[in-house]
């Protein structure tokens, strides 16, 4: 269903969308030329807002800017990822010399560390002084550019956070060199492979191989991912690895799923408030974009914190959610049933007495919130009772 979504949305869209792309030739001192680029602004691109934008430079930007700037439209329409700033290198007879590399290495050599000095020190920097943004950049390539684009990755703090690599063509010992980068990094990056079982054998051998090992690196600074498409040619595979890429690496966008929940979440070592609080503080240093913890978050971790009968985590995430809404009777209701755990029942009275004078929240009403009290007034009765039977036997 989401597939036929996928087309509707992009023919609808795309007149739209690529009418609004801004055409530039951009000076280049490295190259002793001008490049031409292609820059497409959210769609409601405010360069007076405060609102920063993930940048997504796509090399290969003859063919490949239009398919990814399909599929960041759709997912942005479905708030499955931040509105982005995507960026087209156009490189066309170009593109032999821009991907120019050293035979041993793979690594860019001669024209080709000419075109990388220019994406580093031209093009990102015309970016960062032209638009509203964050500090997260995605680079994109197909073929001989995914190998390259894997270059920016040999640096002490790599330009780019994320490496969207569609059947790249691992040149001389990069694979291997790759490997030991990888395991080395100070700071989080995201990387994504895609190959295909119809892919060129050469290069869908060596994508293997070297996934294989990629998989085994141990660090958390690493986060890795591999596809292999069913069906689709070298070209054709281009449409689901955007997809499924984007999906990905922007998945700490999006609310806490199952996947999150079961791989992370649930072994937390510390308390839970701070897992949350940690993850919206990445998504506002990544993507320069200031989230509320939605209600539906806060009743996925207090579940957590009740199986795991982890009693101050449900306390902090009460104080946390008081902290965000103080006018939400949400994380009063918390600090009830902390109370109420702890056996504490005047205490739990009082803070579902003060829940009744607060807003209400989707998932939590009035309504029972009056019913928890009755049940604490019963309880109350019941020990009462067995109080004074107590006293007459």
């Amino acid at each position: 269903m989401k597939k036929y979504l996928l087309i509707s949305c992009v023919v609808l869209c795309c007149t739209s969308l690529f009418s609004q792309t801004i055409n530039k030739e951009l000076p280049s001192r490295y190259l002793n030329t001008t490049r031409d680029i292609k820059i497409r602004l959210p769609n409601n691109y405010d360069p007076e807002s405060s609102i920063k934008h993930p940048v997504i430079i796509v090399f290969d930007g003859d063919y490949l800017f239009e398919p990814v700037l399909g599929q960041v439209h759709f997912q942005t329409y479905f708030k499955e990822m931040p509105e982005s700033i995507v960026v087209g290198i156009v490189q066309g007879e170009e593109r032999f010399y821009d991907g120019y590399f050293d035979e041993l290495t793979g690594m860019p050599f001669e024209s080709g560390k000419r075109f990388y000095d220019f994406v580093q020190n031209e093009l990102l920097p015309y970016i960062d002084d032209n638009y509203n943004t964050s500090p997260f950049r995605v680079a994109i390539g197909h073929n001989k550019m995914a190998n390259f684009i894997n270059a920016y990755l040999f640096t002490d703090e790599p330009v780019f956070q994320a490496y969207i690599n569609i059947s790249p063509d691992y040149k001389g010992t990069m694979s291997s060199n790759l490997a030991t980068r990888l395991g080395h990094l100070k700071n989080d990056v995201f990387y994504y492979v895609a190959t295909s079982d119809k892919d060129v054998t050469s290069l869908k051998n060596k994508i293997r191989e070297t996934s294989s090992i990629l998989k085994t690196l141990d660090t958390q600074k690493l986060t890795f991912y591999y596809d292999e498409l069913q069906g689709d040619t070298h070209y054709t595979l281009v449409t689901g690895a955007l997809s499924k890429s984007l999906d990905k690496i922007f998945e700490i966008f999006k609310p806490l799923d199952e996947k999150e929940i079961n791989e992370k979440v649930m072994t937390y070592e510390g308390t839970l408030d701070e897992y949350i609080v940690n993850r919206y503080e990445r998504i506002e240093e990544y993507f320069g974009i200031v989230k509320p913890i939605t209600e539906d978050e806060f009743a996925k971790i207090v579940a957590i914190a009740e199986e795991r009968n982890d009693l101050e985590s449900l306390q902090n995430i009460g104080k946390l959610a008081n902290k965000q809404d103080p006018n939400s009777l949400l994380g009063t209701y918390y600090l009830a049933l902390h109370a109420e755990k702890l056996g504490k029942n005047k205490k739990a009275t009082k803070f579902y007495e003060s829940a009744l004078t607060l807003g209400e929240t989707i998932i939590i009403d009035k309504e029972y919130i009056k019913s928890k009290l009755k049940g604490l007034q019963d309880l109350a009765i019941d020990d009462n009772e067995n109080d004074d039977e107590d006293e007459e036997n």
